[in-house]
């Protein structure tokens, strides 16, 4: 049985126009993924998932806000799983970042109106445990604007939590955190 969070990922995908040819490649496959599983938001889906992420910026003062993730021991932007409260995939997005970040009013980056991913990526995380095989997290990236000299509070899901400017990102991110940083600077420009 699919839900109204499933029906808006479908629609936030479908809707997604996308230039590049590789991630065109994966909105086609996190659609195939959704057409064939109606749990496939959720954790408990497996061997692949759909997560949600925003990256935090201030345009105004040209930086972006990472976590130092635990499990992973990198510098990533705020996200995690969907929960059974999430009405649509933009919210659970704009959820994890602001209980990750603590910054009250974020708002996502929108076109017409409308919250958009910027960016999809598939990789390999150990969400079940050590001991447990890898799975795919299929995630989509929005960008969250913070106010002006918003102020973080690091969560327990972080080791630290700093801002960092878009020039200056730490030894310890990986390519698709500059790729997506990279995006969100020049939507925010």
């Amino acid at each position: 049985m699919t839900t109204g969070l499933h029906s808006d990922a479908v629609r936030a995908l479908r809707d997604w126009s996308v230039a590049d040819a590789d991630q065109e490649q994966l909105r086609l496959d996190y659609l195939g993924h959704l057409a064939e599983r109606p749990d496939g938001l959720w954790r408990a889906c497996l061997p692949a998932h759909i997560t949600a992420s925003a990256v935090v910026v201030d345009p105004s003062a040209g930086r972006v806000l990472l976590t130092l993730h635990p499990k992973v021991g990198i510098w990533l932007q705020m996200g995690g799983h969907c929960e059974p409260g999430d009405r649509t995939l933009a919210s659970a997005a704009l959820r994890e970042a602001t209980e990750e970040s603590g910054i009250q009013g974020l708002e996502l980056l929108a076109v017409d109106g409308v919250p958009a991913p910027v960016k999809l990526d598939r990789h390999l995380v150990r969400c079940a445990g050590k001991d447990q095989p890898e799975n795919t997290h299929l995630d989509v990236q929005y960008v969250a604007l913070a106010p002006a000299g918003a102020e973080e509070q690091i969560s327990e899901e972080s080791l630290d939590l700093r801002w960092f400017d878009f020039d200056k990102l730490p030894e310890l991110t990986d390519v698709s955190v500059r790729e997506l940083v990279a995006i969100a600077r020049k939507l925010t420009s």
